[in-house]
């Protein structure tokens, strides 16, 4: 089924999500749509698979012009969805997730659950899939879980198969899986459409590349054009993607976890017995699949979660059962992974903002009266340095691109006297120019001699940053290894694998890398 989409245009208000937006992609193709977080990719999508009606344009299908009023009439023309976000429900089974929402009654008006499941062997066994119509979804694998996602829409005969940023929560062997799978599907003769911002995926997997920014579609790329020519693309100027830095100049261990674990409120545990150490000027990457509790450990060092038992020590003082406030005062900045629920305050301005946590006492509080003057100097010289593009300071956070909110949130943290630096998803949602800005700013600060964690869910983020790497799987500390590991072994470790011969390799004794 070939696929037109012919000016489509989407607006939320004064905001224009989709200008005129015109993408063909044919049968048998793996279209790639790139481009930065919130350049309008997904909205896009979301007008085709009938979530969002489109304020002009068209959708067509071999030439028929359609109108699609909802998910049902896109998945009635052939169309399918494959969500980042999986529209599954964990205590069905495969197959009854399946037939969720087109169910067959047999007899009486009962379900005819036997018809579910022999559609889900028969699309599995055609494309490998390897599933069981009768396991529940909440026992499987986040990247067998896509795959029920897959089946979904196969299932309904999809002929046009969209995938929303697909890899976000896969390992990286999960992610070579699912390229196995597109490239399978496109022999099928299935039309594809391959949302994504990671360069690799794209020059991989695509037959044709467009790319989008601001709502636009800025240009068309061949899949041999290099990530240098991509990212110019999806932001409009020569960048630097590779993250320079020198060889760390060690000093003594500055942060110190033992035993810690995190029970979280109905008393599972999220973080299970994790001891790391730190030294001043490294970079500790913490790398695994998002959910496996790095939100969680990262809160538990910020004095953010309660049920938390084991050690904590910062330079010889530990930080347990201190509150956020005396935890910041003892020089720990935070970059939190959600920056707009917990970095930032929307209706403030940028000056507002870079002394949120320093709204008591100097350098801008005297006598309990803002120093107004002396907060604006500020701002004006921060906003300067990190390169903060607004209006002015006066301009409200809120309004900000998600790049420059980040350099706000940046700004006030480092701009005070560290002795630890935490980067939660420091990058995540902000385009390809500010991310190698952020990155500077961590190697720089890693750098003076500060101790630096980041957490990250982009694996390539991981390997450029870290001097060492600790995987997390199920709330635990599957190994510490150095950042040279390639990457299929830290995939196989983010699955919750030690290879053998990397655990004979490796020892608790060794600085660069230890195996739990």
């Amino acid at each position: 089924m070939k696929l037109e989409l012919r000016g489509i245009t989407k607006r939320f208000g004064a905001l224009v999500a989709n200008d005129h937006i015109d993408l063909t992609v044919e049968p048998g193709e793996i279209h790639c749509l790139l481009g930065e977080n919130g350049a309008g990719k997904s909205t896009l999508m979301n007008v085709l698979y009938g979530l969002y009606e489109a304020d002009e344009g068209e959708i067509v299908l071999d030439g028929v012009p359609q109108h699609l009023a909802g998910p049902g009439d896109a998945m009635n023309a052939g169309i399918g969805m494959v969500h980042q976000h999986f529209m599954l429900i964990p205590v069905f089974t495969v197959a009854e997730n399946v037939m969720l929402g087109h169910e067959e009654t047999g007899f009486g008006g009962r379900l005819d659950l036997a018809s579910a499941r022999r559609r889900v062997r028969e699309l599995s066994d055609r494309f490998g899939f390897d599933l069981d119509p009768d396991a529940l979804v909440e026992d499987l694998p986040v990247g067998v879980q896509q795959r029920v996602e897959i089946v979904k829409a196969l299932a309904r005969d999809a002929r046009v198969l969209v995938f929303d940023e697909p890899t976000a929560v896969l390992t990286p062997q999960e992610t070579d899986e699912l390229m196995a799978i597109m490239r399978d599907l496109r022999a099928n003769g299935t039309a594809i459409v391959f949302i994504t911002h990671k360069l690799r995926e794209v020059r991989e997997v695509a037959d044709r590349i467009t790319v989008v920014r601001l709502g636009k579609v800025v240009g068309e790329a061949s899949p041999t054009a290099s990530n240098a020519e991509l990212a110019a693309l999806m932001v409009g100027r020569a960048v630097e993607l590779t993250v320079r830095k020198a060889a760390p100049r060690l000093t003594d261990d500055a942060l110190v976890v033992e035993g810690l674990t995190v029970l979280d409120p109905r008393g599972q545990v999220t973080v299970d017995d994790v001891s790391f150490r730190v030294r001043g000027g490294e970079v500790l990457a913490i790398a695994g699949v998002q959910g496996n509790g790095q939100t969680e450990l990262v809160e538990a060092l910020l004095g953010l979660q309660h049920r938390v038992t084991g050690r904590v020590v910062l330079d010889g003082s530990s930080l347990r059962g201190l509150d956020v406030r005396r935890i910041l005062d003892a020089g720990v900045g935070f970059v939190p992974e959600d920056r707009t629920q917990d970095g930032l305050v929307g209706e403030f301005s940028i000056a507002e903002n870079l002394m949120l946590d320093r709204s008591v006492g100097a350098p801008f509080v005297r006598a309990g009266t803002v120093r107004r003057d002396h907060l604006r100097a500020f701002a004006v010289e921060k906003s300067r340095e990190f390169d903060v593009r607004s209006q002015g300071i006066d301009t409200p956070v809120g309004r900000l691109s998600g790049g420059n909110q980040q350099k706000v949130v940046l700004a006030r943290e480092l701009s005070r006297d560290l002795r630890l630096f935490v980067a939660a998803q420091p990058t995540r949602g902000i385009d390809v120019g500010s991310i190698e800005f952020v990155h500077q700013r961590i190697v720089a600060t890693r750098d003076g001699g500060i101790p630096v964690i980041v957490v990250s869910t982009e694996l390539d983020e991981v390997t450029a940053l870290a001097d060492r790497v600790a995987v997390m799987y199920r709330g635990r500390i599957v190994g510490i290894v150095p950042a040279d590991t390639p990457r299929e072994v830290l995939g196989l470790m983010m699955a919750g694998e030690v290879p053998p011969a990397l655990r004979a390799a490796s020892s608790p004794s060794d600085p660069e890398g230890a195996i739990a």
